[in-house]
This record gives C-alpha cells, sequence and structure tokens, in this order.
C-alpha cells in the first residue's frame, strides 16, 4: 500500500513531509486553490515521486511543469477528455505517470472509465465537492463496489488518522487499492501539514494496512 501526501507548499515543510518518505508528494498546479505552488520543490529523496496536480490545464503549460520541477507523475484533476489524455500521453516522457481523477457521487458510472484505461497509469477517486479536491469530505466507499476494472487506484477524499479502520475493510475486499491520498485532514491551515498526524499516517496507520494486496494484471 502508497501513501501520497498531496497540497504541499512551503519548502520548510515540505522537507519535514520528505523526511517521513511518502511514496508519493503532491504539488497543485491550480491558482485557484489555496495550495497552489509556485516556488522551486527542494531536492527530494529518490524514492519519493513528486506529482504534479492540474485542472484543465493546457498540455503546454503540463509539460513545462513536468520538465521545469522533474515530476514523475500527472494527476489530472480537471474534466479532461480521453483525446486530451491520449495526446498527453504521447508527448510525456515515457516515464512519468498519469493519474486521471474521478470525482465520486453515489451515481457514479463507471463505465465512462473504459475509455481511460489504456491512457492512464492509475485513476484517483475523490468525492465530488465545490472544489477539484481538498474538500475534506469522504464519498460512499461502498460505490466501489461496482468498480468493474482491474486498473489500480488511488483512494482519496477526506481520508483523516479516523478513516484508517474503514481503509482497512476495503482492502479486505478485491479492489486494486494502490495508495490512499490525503491532505486536508493532516494540515494546521491550507498548505501546511501537521507534521505528527503526518507521522501518525506514516508509521501506524498504515502499518495495520495489510501490505498483501494483490493487484491484477
Amino acid at each position: 500500500m502508497k501513501l501520497k501526501i498531496c497540497g504541499m507548499k512551503h519548502p520548510d515543510n515540505i522537507l519535514e513531509v520528505a523526511a517521513l518518505l511518502p511514496d508519493y508528494m503532491g504539488f497543485i498546479f491550480w491558482e485557484k486553490s489555496a495550495r497552489y505552488f509556485d516556488g522551486v520543490i527542494p531536492e527530494l529523496p529518490k524514492s519519493i515521486r513528486k506529482v504534479g496536480v492540474f485542472v484543465n490545464e493546457t498540455i503546454a503549460v503540463i509539460l513545462d511543469k513536468v520538465l521545469l520541477h522533474d515530476l514523475q507523475a500527472v494527476q489530472l484533476h480537471g474534466q479532461e477528455s480521453v483525446a486530451f489524455c491520449e495526446e498527453l500521453k504521447n508527448i510525456l516522457p515515457k516515464e512519468v505517470e498519469i493519474i486521471k481523477v474521478f470525482s465520486i457521487i453515489d451515481s457514479f458510472d463507471f463505465e465512462v472509465l473504459k475509455l481511460f484505461e489504456a491512457l492512464c497509469d492509475y485513476f484517483l477517486f475523490d468525492t465530488k465537492g465545490k472544489l477539484p479536491g481538498g474538500n475534506g469530505t469522504t464519498f460512499d466507499w461502498t460505490v466501489l463496489g461496482k468498480y468493474p476494472s482491474t486498473k489500480p487506484f488511488f483512494l482519496s477524499g477526506g481520508i483523516g488518522i479516523e478513516g484508517v479502520a474503514a481503509v482497512n475493510e476495503i482492502l479486505k475486499t478485491n479492489l486494486p487499492v494502490y495508495a490512499i491520498d490525503v491532505n486536508s485532514k493532516f494540515e494546521k491551515e491550507p498548505g501546511l501539514k501537521n507534521i505528527e498526524l503526518c507521522k501518525t499516517i506514516r508509521r501506524d496507520a498504515l502499518q495495520r494496512i495489510p501490505t498483501d494486496n494483490k493487484i491484477k494484471k
């Protein structure tokens, strides 16, 4: 089980979180976000994959940010089309992962995922809210029982320390959960992570999450 800590903003805080060695760290390049990142990412341990989060951005801007910050993954958090994802996949360096986000409500139609499967390395399921992420609310995870794919995905949406038991329950299923994505429930303020809470999810909570959850190929 991988851990992604998203919404990083302040250099000193970035380094504090990086010292905990999460698998992914997310940097939001959407100007309307309170966690908008417009600085220089400090040097991070090689094991951490840097994720750029974009919302309905142009391919030119995404590519520029990937090259500028040496990003290892791109997270698409808007209404990006199949054609957009295909063009992006063809232009990005092959080693850069594409994570396509889908905001979930009870009536979500999982059939829409089929055309994206070959174009994305992972899906990410978040809660549909007023903003494209960072809303601090959790969707009804039982809807994932309708998930028809073997494509591994990130589970997001208001996950906090109190939600670890529920994460453990979903991992007992055959769902291909690849990682959990945490953000607002681990902050002192938008973009400033609470290091003690991050230590807890990294050290204690994730130790209780099964590590033998098999992802079907």
